[in-house]
């Protein structure tokens, strides 16, 4: 199975083009293949399918096996693929993705792609499968209890679900303590993706996010779209503002009709070959003699 192993902003995926390649048990090939000391080592599996209703369909694992509905990094990526392959001469790509379709628009050098805006849509209503007690609003604002503390954030859907808390400082927050906490806290039957956020400025903010699924990752393009969304709601931040994480920097715009728009990179790391099957040759067991 030939595999490209891509990431945005240091959110890495193997990517798998399923037009050519049949991955017979994708969730088990994203635990071995994601896998940083005996796999590849990713933040999940996408495969590039096609679609009946858009140019091209994105399915998505995390490194855990579960099957995810939206990654903004992820489809960024997905956007320099299928260009920079040859699989579509357009510059504006129309993606199908488990949470809705999604827009790509590249921003191409001397034939190289290397931003991507993503028009994500507008915020989705919060449905109780993301959020036990939800009212259904595109922002919820909750208090949970987690690690005997109560934490106050706001609940926030762009197709997956996000919980963004406010911290003081980002950097010295304990994300791998408190973060499995909120994740599985059954106040998300789904799990949740966590962001633990700052406001530093009106269009600057730092961020660190725990993913469902995968634990904490370098960057969090969705939930980049759902810190803005959360803190602009708040009063916080603007229509327009800058998301530092770990791996590097999105930009992330709220129109006026609601829809948000996220800019950033997209960056293949190499090529290679994977025994499609869920474990590695060199894993498995010797032959009886």
């Amino acid at each position: 199975m030939e595999f490209t192993k891509m990431h945005g902003v240091g959110n890495d995926y193997i990517y798998v083009d399923a037009f050519r390649e049949k991955v017979a048990d994708p969730s088990a090939v994203a635990v071995a293949i994601s896998d940083r000391r005996t796999g590849v080592g990713s933040d999940g599996l996408i495969l590039i399918a096609p679609s009946k209703s858009a140019d091209f369909r994105m399915i998505m694992f995390n490194a855990d096996g579960s099957e995810g509905a939206m990654c903004g990094n992820g489809v960024r990526c997905i956007g320099k693929y299928v260009f920079e392959r040859g699989l579509t001469k357009k510059k504006s790509i129309d993606l199908e993705t488990k949470s809705g379709p999604v827009r790509l628009d590249l921003h191409v050098r001397d034939g190289k792609v290397d931003l991507v805006t993503v028009d994500m849509g507008p915020p989705r209503p919060v449905p109780h499968s993301f959020f036990a007690r939800s009212d259904v609003g595109t922002r919820v604002i909750a208090e949970v209890l987690a690690g005997d503390s109560s934490w106050r954030g706001t609940v926030v859907s762009m197709g997956n679900p996000h919980f963004v808390v406010e911290v003081d400082d980002p950097d010295a927050f304990p994300v791998a303590a408190i973060g499995p906490l909120l994740e599985r806290h059954p106040d998300f039957p789904s799990k949740v993706n966590v962001e633990f956020v700052r406001a530093v400025s009106r269009d600057r903010v730092r961020q660190r996010t725990w993913e469902r699924g995968s634990g904490e990752t370098f960057a969090c393009g969705s939930g980049a779209c759902a810190t803005a969304v959360a803190l602009h709601g708040a009063g916080r931040v603007g229509r327009k503002v800058d998301i530092d994480l770990r791996g590097g920097t999105l930009t992330i715009e709220l129109t006026p009709d609601g829809r948000v728009l996220m800019t950033g990179p997209a960056v293949e790391v190499f090529r290679g070959e994977w025994p499609n099957s869920a474990r590695p040759r060199s894993l498995k067991k010797p032959a009886k003699r």
